[in-house]
């Protein structure tokens, strides 16, 4: 899994303003294919969800765990993760929703 320039740099303006971070991506409606960026512990995971990847942003003293429903994981495990930010809006309960953005997942064939 992989961060694009724009998304580290979102992601260390977040760590400041809200401390630690973690994501949750689902397999649900809506949002719910949308990665999700909370404070760490924020969201509860559980056995339906696989934790990806540690993300080491430079400038956040520690990694970002990201955590994928494990449906949502079966149909992307074959497949490149890049984790990237556009203009937009997406969920009101992600934390970059009032900064006029939102996370998305880009893909690619491995």
């Amino acid at each position: 899994m992989e961060l694009t320039s724009a998304a580290a740099g979102l992601l260390r303006r977040l760590r400041a303003a809200h401390g630690p971070l973690m994501f949750h991506q689902s397999g649900g409606c809506c949002d719910g294919s949308a990665p999700m960026c909370y404070p760490a512990g924020e969201f509860r995971t559980g056995a339906s969800d696989v934790l990806l990847a540690e993300l080491r942003v430079t400038g956040v003293g520690e990694p970002v765990p990201f955590w994928m429903s494990r449906s949502q994981y079966e149909r992307w495990s074959h497949t490149r993760l890049v984790v990237d930010v556009v203009d937009g809006r997406g969920s009101g309960f992600s934390l970059e929703a009032p900064e006029g953005v939102r996370f998305l997942i880009r893909s690619f064939m491995a």
